[in-house]
């Protein structure tokens, strides 16, 4: 896959000594302004696309994203590829609060965010059997292994609506469910990310055992953002090795994610509609 690396999550992120020809790009889509300006640099000779998803200040709340928006920028800016960064709560023993989960699988537990871009007179069906790139995956979780210590591959992320942190009840059902890591922010990301043929890794990073665990304190925003902090430069460095090694061979399917999506009469889609999606379907109108 080609074009730019986007990294979608925190606002630290970007604050990276090697990063060159730093410009902020405010970017305006058919669905709103994404959650903030994108920066938009190079990292080791790659062009890269950083978007803090919730805004510089950490302002807007989990279900409050603009997701559609903020994959679509990420598109029509030219990104072929986005990594996810997201904060996680651990549902295993063996995922303990500071590693690295490159996540495989999702669990959409949430109940009031727009979820797909095909709305309005045109209808897709996009498969999410494996809702991950797996080529992108991989040299995520290869970058994650050479800088961290404990780096999980595969899990499964239940995404909960938040800002509110699980109840007991709702901590061990989940882990009767198999879940891995929960979190609040991948999802519909990844969902809008299939939509928008780009290819889609998450680096989710465990930050507590959630309130399940009966030798360890509850999940406590303090503790998420102490770990957190300790994280950041890893995640850096993970983020400079990833674009060393990017654009990855191809051969995903995730550039053509929509190819026989779009079961629509063509002659029924709106021209509005025709406008507005164009720049993610218009080559299979």
């Amino acid at each position: 896959m080609s074009g730019i690396l986007g990294v979608i999550g925190g606002s630290g992120l970007y604050e990276m000594k090697s990063l060159k020809n730093v410009r902020r790009v405010t970017v305006r889509t058919p669905f709103g302004f994404p959650s903030d300006a994108l920066v938009v640099g190079e990292l080791e000779g790659r062009p890269m696309a950083f978007l803090p998803r919730h805004g510089l200040g950490h302002r807007i709340g989990p279900s409050d994203i603009n997701f559609r928006a903020n994959i679509y920028a990420m598109k029509k800016i030219g990104a072929g590829a986005v990594l996810s960064i997201s904060a996680v709560g651990s549902m295993k023993e063996k995922i303990r609060p500071g590693d690295i989960v490159i996540v495989d699988q999702f669990f959409d537990h949430t109940k009031r965010r727009e979820n797909t871009f095909f709305t309005d007179g045109v209808v897709g069906h996009v498969s999410l059997a494996d809702p991950v790139c797996p080529a992108l995956s991989g040299i995520v979780y290869d970058a994650a292994r050479s800088v961290a210590k404990r780096v999980h591959r595969g899990g499964t992320y239940l995404c909960m609506e938040g800002p509110a942190f699980s109840t007991r009840a709702e901590s061990e059902i989940y882990r009767k469910w198999g879940i891995d890591v929960i979190g609040m922010t991948n999802m519909p990301e990844a969902k809008l990310a299939r939509e928008a043929e780009l290819c889609y890794a998450v680096m989710a990073l465990a930050t507590d055992y959630d309130c399940w665990h009966k030798s360890e304190e509850d999940v406590a925003i303090e503790t998420v953002l102490k770990i957190l902090m300790r994280n950041v430069e890893n995640s850096k460095e993970i983020i400079r090795k990833v674009a060393k090694r990017f654009p990855h061979p191809g051969g995903c399917g995730c550039g053509e994610a929509l190819k026989n999506a779009i079961i629509t009469d063509r002659k029924k889609i709106p021209a509005a509609t025709r406008r507005r999606l164009s720049l993610l379907m218009g080559k299979y109108l």
